[in-house]
């Protein structure tokens, strides 16, 4: 296997402005006990920057807030990083007594058993049910300060997995980074934002592929009727390629959603893009003779080239994760177009 040199790592050149800062930064970084010291220069110097721009105090306000919110939420997930999250949405005013709020929790139990862990916005209704039925010790709560509706349910309060933040962005971010598979019980406004963010990064290919799941109990129309609006009123206008709606499942079982998550990450691990060529990480080699079906079969998603898997990793990938090093790959160059298709290739993969 042909191997391309590691890009380099922060930008070339990248200053604040000022020679002599830059030395004075560049000094700073080289007693060698930081790690991706390169990054943490440029950062230093965008800050050094911004005090070169008068930026207005609420500006300035905005960036310590966000970079503090997110280094925080990297801190409480990183020990937790090895393990597999699923995000729970729905409506913060689910009553206990709702089929909604028990199938919540239901499928939050399900996914414990599987030794996944689970995310929640950490308020009432829905998220209190994913918490319940994962309990504290799987449970992660990505609460939102509102002035109404949102303090921290009785499962997830004063825990150490409890996160607070001022900024929907930041809360949005660490849920999307931090979870391997969404799920959708009904809600309102957030609820769907919180769907369609997820929705559009997976189709835009902005967010590596994962399950989204609409569960609702058995009987309800809450997302049979949205799938058909979307379909109606999207699809058929041209709004949306009808294929994308292939990425989101729909369910009214709680364990058939546990089976659709743990299902996708039977033998697909994890992907990423070494410039254009995207590399999927497998726990089991495909066949040859699968391997030459999948080529047939998808090819209309590749740019050019064809499907081709490799024992070993890339030499860009060294710093990647060690659980990951003696995974196989699966290489190709894809068009990142088809996400849908890429979906189904997944599928026919963890059939191996």
């Amino acid at each position: 296997m042909k191997k391309k040199p590691a890009p380099g790592r922060g930008k070339k050149n990248y200053s604040s402005g000022s020679p002599q800062l830059d030395r004075k930064i560049m000094s700073l970084m080289d007693g060698g006990k930081f790690h991706n010291s390169d990054l943490l220069s440029e950062m230093l110097q965008t800050c050094f920057k911004v005090t070169e721009e008068n930026p207005d105090r609420g500006d300035v306000r905005l960036l310590n807030t966000t970079l503090k919110e997110l280094r925080y939420a990297f801190k409480v997930f990183q020990p937790y990083r090895n393990i597999r999250k699923a995000a729970v949405f729905g409506s913060a005013r689910t009553p206990r007594t709702s089929p909604d709020y028990k199938q919540a929790r239901d499928f939050a139990r399900e996914m414990v058993k599987h030794k996944w862990m689970v995310i929640t916005g950490a308020s009432s209704g829905i998220m209190h049910a994913g918490n319940e039925g994962a309990g504290r010790e799987n449970s992660f709560g990505v609460n939102i300060r509102l002035p109404f509706e949102q303090s921290a349910n009785p499962v997830i309060a004063e825990d150490e997995k409890l996160i607070n933040f001022k900024y929907f962005f930041t809360r949005k971010l660490i849920f999307i980074r931090e979870s391997d598979a969404t799920v959708l019980c009904p809600g309102g406004f957030g609820t769907h934002d919180e769907g369609f963010e997820t929705m559009t990064l997976v189709q835009t290919g902005k967010s590596t592929p994962r399950p989204i799941i609409c569960l609702d109990p058995p009987g309800s129309r809450y997302w049979s009727s949205w799938k058909r609006w979307l379909m109606e009123h999207l699809g058929k206008r041209g709004m949306i390629d009808m294929d994308d709606i292939n990425l989101i499942d729909f369910t009214h079982s709680a364990e058939e959603a546990a089976r659709i998550i743990t299902d996708f990450y039977r033998n697909y691990h994890s992907m990423r893009y070494i410039r254009d060529l995207l590399v999927m990480r497998v726990r089991r080699p495909l066949p040859g003779r699968k391997l030459d079906q999948v080529n047939q079969r998808y090819k209309a998603i590749l740019k050019h080239g064809t499907i081709q898997q490799h024992e070993n990793p890339f030499e860009e990938e060294t710093n990647e994760p060690h659980d990951t090093q003696s995974l196989t790959r699966i290489s190709f160059y894809f068009n990142r177009r088809h996400f849908a298709r890429l979906k189904m290739l997944i599928g026919e993969i963890n059939e191996y």
